[in-house]
């Protein structure tokens, strides 16, 4: 590993103008940086600690909402009473993710922010438009078992691989920066961006931003939610397909509105509002999420290794959207498909 600076900062101001500096990285919780400083992916002049920031509260909104800090650990998220209760998308979401150990120390900052797992990325001897801007993409035609069926360009196929962002796109979370020009509020349909002929950039950052806290509109789907994560293994992996799906019923039971955003299948969280239409109306049967997958999925191709996840995310969203309307969330200790 190459030698760097290191830096803890107390100062927003002093974080931010850091931060404009290409050389300089931040540092959170690490779970994601660390690992790309050790395979040389990232190699930078110094890094910012900025853990002694003020951003590690959850903190009620006058609308009835809840703001969570940007370092504000995964764990400390997914168990306060609050998240649980009012957003147990969320909780199931995070609790989906990572192991025990690393949702201590990840951030929902850094959660938002993290690359990439596409194995060419992570290999500097292969080529990725990702890591280094001209130089191909090997995935495209190579391995690309997990790779995306959605959103992918000629320049990249990669994934987005957060479980918490798959959830926050249902529940149309905020994403409070800070920069040079001051603060900013992006909404997380907006914060991930689609490679196009630029996959280098994952978001619309600035340069010199900091997400500092991701605010939570008042909710109401406590009831008839799911977060269901198909993967190779049962304890921590990344998602072939993951589908958050959050619905409100009328007392006839018809679907007054659904939301449902896929993971593991894009470079960022999926979400199609004509999907959801469909819905809007129905009594809920298989028929009618079987038409909602069909569009969600339009336009979905696969690359060769990963046809399989065409058929794969179809069963999981009919599946997910089961489970949501009959009130029984799939459950992240017990991980059997229910």
């Amino acid at each position: 590993m190459r030698n760097f600076g290191y830096f803890r900062t107390t100062s927003a101001a002093e974080a931010v103008q850091a931060g404009t500096t290409p050389q300089v990285h931040i540092l959170a919780g690490g779970t994601n940086l660390v690992d790309l400083l050790k395979y040389r992916i990232e190699q930078p002049a110094a890094l910012v600690d900025i853990n002694r920031l003020p951003w590690h509260d959850i903190e009620e909104l006058p609308d009835g909402g809840l703001r969570l800090g940007a370092l504000t650990t995964n764990a400390a998220t997914a168990y306060d009473v609050r998240v649980r209760a009012r957003y147990p998308l969320l909780s199931s979401a995070i609790l989906a993710g990572a192991s025990a150990q690393l949702r201590n120390a990840a951030t929902n900052g850094g959660n938002l922010n993290q690359r990439t797992r596409c194995p060419y990325f992570y290999d500097v001897a292969a080529a990725c438009n990702k890591r280094t801007p001209g130089s191909g993409c090997a995935a495209i035609g190579g391995h690309n078992r997990d790779l995306a069926i959605l959103g992918a360009s000629e320049s990249c196929i990669a994934t987005f691989p957060s479980d918490m962002a798959v959830a926050l796109r249902v529940l149309e979370a905020q994403v409070r920066l800070l920069g040079p020009d001051g603060e900013r509020v992006v909404p997380i349909a907006d914060y991930h961006r689609l490679p196009g002929a630029e996959p280098w950039r994952d978001n619309n950052l600035l340069p010199g931003e900091l997400v500092t806290a991701i605010d939570l509109p008042p909710s109401d789907f406590g009831q008839h939610y799911t977060y269901l994560k198909i993967r190779d293994r049962l304890s921590y992996a990344f998602a072939l397909v993951s589908v958050a799906v959050a619905m409100r019923l009328d007392e006839a039971g018809r679907i007054q509105e659904a939301r449902i955003a896929l993971g593991g299948v894009a470079p960022k969280p999926w979400r199609v509002a004509s999907a959801e239409a469909v819905l809007e109306g129905q009594l809920p049967s298989a028929e009618a999420f079987g038409v909602a997958a069909d569009e969600l999925l339009a336009g979905a191709l696969g690359q060769g290794e990963n046809d399989f996840k065409l058929t794969l995310a179809r069963r999981t969203i009919v599946r997910a959207c089961q489970q949501a309307a009959a009130g029984t969330p799939q459950s992240q200790s017990d991980k059997h498909i229910r």
